[in-house]
């Protein structure tokens, strides 16, 4: 059983809706680290940004999202277009097996794309966004490995960002993007940039740059990590 609801598209999927699509993983640690506060801000922050997704008729049905957890790592909401998607709350438990959750994520992308082409469905350069508070209990050679391919021959984009108490050297190694560190428990605005750039995105044509709200800035949501 998962976290989020989705409805099913079944065989018509595509048929149903043909729009290019906008595929995003998230990343996101839930292990024992992150309980209390952070958990509810995170939360509160994903719950946010499904409905502001939602609320861009456009973007609803480009932007696909996929959820994997770890602590353990688990993939609790496979690839379906925001206006499928119902949320749940996440909670707490386990270690943080970073590296299995990154080449899981790695994997399920690649999976998604041969969907796209075996259907004809363009699709934008995808994003993989990681969020954790720790340190990884697992190896990351592979995961490392992986990022590495898959930004230089610009098969996703990755991110990661680091709630207080992140190992920052870790993902500094991991990222070839200078990893973000979130100021305080700043999950909403996180996410509330996050929906603005994957609409913005979504209203462009595939290939195209786009240019995206620095997070850094004075009133943004992060800082160098």
């Amino acid at each position: 059983m998962t976290d989020f609801d989705q409805i099913s598209f079944g065989e018509f999927e595509f048929a149903d809706n043909p729009e290019q699509r906008c595929p995003c993983i998230l990343i996101l640690d839930t292990s024992g680290s992150m309980s209390g506060q952070p958990i509810a801000q995170l939360n509160d922050g994903l719950r946010s940004f499904i409905e502001d997704v939602r609320k861009d008729s456009l973007a609803a049905k480009r932007v696909e999202l996929a959820i994997i957890t770890f602590g353990p790592t688990n993939l609790i909401q496979p690839f379906a277009t925001i206006d499928q998607i119902a949320f749940r709350e996440l909670s707490t438990t386990g270690a943080t097996p970073m590296g299995e959750a990154v080449n899981l994520a790695v994997r399920t992308l690649a999976e998604r794309k041969s969907v796209y082409r075996a259907n004809g469905v363009g699709y934008y350069r995808p994003w993989i966004f990681l969020i954790t508070d720790g340190s990884s209990t697992d190896s990351l050679v592979t995961a490392t490995a992986a990022v590495r391919e898959g930004e230089a021959s610009k098969a996703f984009s990755f991110y990661a960002v680091g709630v207080e108490g992140a190992d920052f050297n870790q993902l500094r190694s991991l990222s070839v993007k200078d990893p973000l560190k979130l100021k305080g428990l700043s999950f909403q605005e996180l996410f509330k940039w996050l929906s603005a750039s994957l609409s913005a995105v979504s209203q462009s044509q595939p290939g195209d740059q786009v240019l995206l709200a620095n997070p850094m800035t004075p009133n943004g949501w992060a800082v160098a990590g």
